[in-house]
């Protein structure tokens, strides 16, 4: 049985390493170029499997170079692709992304190719049913909601990757179990001033089990209906912030279906989170779980200790 699935964006990156921000209309050298996996749901799998969790991707490829190389990346990370369905002659969703080595900032700009739709057939509606955990990112929106829709109903539980302000995603956001913005996404979206008010609007309002944001460097909040938390964010020497959210969001699912409450699962995520940025690459640079929990208790979390019994 996998415990997590996911139906989202999976997005072939070309990461584009640079001393600084070039001026338009001029040349710059690379520092490095890589290409790698990417995409909100499909990175946090990654990262949820990476820890030691079983997951797998709802969606569709096609037989381009980058649904390949896609598909491959699933298998190199054990992000199962049983639930993958193949739609030849198509091109997959890609981005090109700069990673300013001056600033540690990113800028992205992407094409989501012509892959149909995903329509949920009735072996990823199993997959779903089965599940312990769905995780969604607004992309996909017709099949995440009705994904959300079942999984409500057999009691697998939803995490929304709330990121992007999308058209129709009020349709999504009464399933979430687990409610997950971006700071950025929270005040748009509710109009607040603060997280914190954010935070107590999106739980009042759409009633989840927690509302979790994140808010960079800064860590971010957690709400549960009674009382708000903060969870830190762990300073490192950064190389690559690119997919730091979505490691995070796999990493909470990991957390979660492990046990942890929310306020660790925060903790835990953060950290995965942080040591996933002092390395290039958004899925390779996810750490293994014994590595997280060492890095937790040289800082003085050493209630993680007991997790690995």
């Amino acid at each position: 049985m996998i415990n997590i699935v996911g139906i989202g964006a999976n997005v072939y990156d070309t990461l584009v390493t640079l001393p600084c921000y070039p001026d338009e209309d001029t040349k710059m050298r690379a520092s490095e170029i890589k290409v790698s996996g990417g995409g909100p749901c499909a990175t946090g799998l990654t990262a949820a499997s990476r820890l030691g969790e079983s997951t797998a991707f709802l969606g569709c490829l096609s037989d381009d170079a980058a649904s390949r190389f896609l598909a491959d990346d699933f298998e190199k990370y054990g992000v199962s692709r049983e639930y993958i369905v193949s739609e030849p002659g198509y091109q997959a969703f890609t981005s090109y992304i700069w990673l300013s080595e001056k600033t540690v900032s990113r800028t992205c700009v992407f094409d989501k190719g012509n892959i149909p739709p995903l329509v949920l057939n009735e072996k990823q509606k199993q997959g779903i049913q089965k599940a312990k955990m769905l995780m969604v990112d607004g992309n996909e929106l017709s099949a995440a909601i009705e994904g959300a829709a079942l999984a409500r109903k057999s009691g697998t539980k939803v995490l929304y990757d709330a990121g992007g302000l999308y058209s129709g995603i009020a349709s999504l956001l009464p399933m979430a179990d687990y409610l997950i913005p971006s700071q950025e996404f929270a005040l748009g979206y509710t109009g607040a001033e603060s997280a914190e008010e954010a935070a107590k609007k999106l739980f009042a309002q759409y009633q989840p089990r927690v509302v979790v944001i994140t808010q960079g460097k800064e860590g971010g909040i957690l709400f549960d209906g009674e009382t708000v938390s903060a969870y830190p964010a762990f300073p490192v020497s950064a190389v690559d912030s690119n997919g730091a959210g979505d490691v995070f969001h796999g990493a909470f699912a990991f957390a979660v279906v492990r046990g942890m409450d929310y306020y660790k699962a925060c903790v835990f995520s953060s950290a995965v989170s942080a040591i996933k940025c002092t390395r290039l690459g958004a899925r390779q640079g996810v750490p293994a779980y014994e590595e997280v929990i060492q890095f937790l208790k040289e800082r003085g979390y050493h209630e993680f200790e007991k997790n690995m019994e």
